[in-house]
């Protein structure tokens, strides 16, 4: 079963909330104070698909000087993870469908494939470092595309716990094993830490969230259609608002 990942943003809100859970634990709770420069539906956006971004980029030993393909680009994870590639000095090419070639354009990617015109794994470019965020393309498809020490590292399902599903990552033992290529899965771990250092990178201009379309709660079933079967560009946010107050009786 398909998990879908819809956000929700309260109107009036409190004052520091970002997203997340409380813990007694020092350094393992997840709430951070919103970024001054966001709206709260922005702020929303940010929590699992900037952290899962910048952490996947990491477990993949993202370097300056790289080249960088993401798969799957234009999804809410994909749209951040081009933007924090860019700022740590990576060259950054984007897979996506037509309509959202420019986006990824203007997010900082240096070329975009319209995987509905070209197959990336027959083209001639190599990569250090694969992050997929969508497709149906095997390990085996994308090893043909990585540099002799290239790195794959696998997440479908913005917010996914684990990252790579189990059959892929049984099959890229081999590649592991006989062509020096990796393929990493790992925990993603949404805590105070990382979502403080999203909310610097957001504060300073580096990245910003991408939202397509923002409903109110009585649509949520048309935001939930469209994050199922429309393929938005970026988030897709739920706004719960009060409802106007009565006017007196004349």
């Amino acid at each position: 079963m398909r998990q879908l990942k819809v956000k929700l943003t309260i109107d009036p809100p409190v004052n520091m909330l970002i997203l997340g859970r409380a813990s007694s634990g020092e350094g393992q709770g997840s709430l951070a104070a919103k970024p001054g420069s966001l709206t709260f539906e922005q702020a929303a956006a940010v929590p699992m698909a900037a952290v899962s971004a910048l952490q996947g980029l990491r477990a993949g030993g993202i370097a300056p000087g790289q080249r960088v393909l993401i798969i799957g680009v234009c999804g809410g994870v994909g749209t951040f993870a081009v933007q924090i590639a860019r700022h740590l000095r990576a060259t950054v090419t984007g897979v996506c469908s037509t309509r959202h070639v420019d986006v990824v354009r203007r997010l900082g990617a240096e070329a975009v494939i319209d995987y509905t015109t070209q197959d990336f794994t027959s083209g001639t470019a190599r990569y250090d470092l694969a992050l997929q965020l969508g497709g149906t393309y095997s390990p085996a498809a994308i090893r043909k595309v990585l540099t002799p020490g290239g790195t794959l590292i696998q997440s479908f399902g913005d917010g996914s716990r684990w990252f790579g599903p189990v059959g892929n990552i049984i099959k890229a033992v081999a590649l592991n094993a006989l062509a020096g290529q990796t393929l990493k899965s790992f925990t993603a771990r949404v805590a105070a830490r990382a979502l403080t250092e999203v909310g610097d990178l957001i504060e300073s201009g580096r990245i910003i969230p991408v939202i397509d379309r923002t409903y109110p709660l009585t649509d949520a079933a048309a935001a939930v259609n469209l994050v199922e079967q429309g393929n938005p560009a970026g988030k897709v946010i739920i706004a719960v608002r009060p409802p106007p107050p009565k006017l007196p009786p004349g």
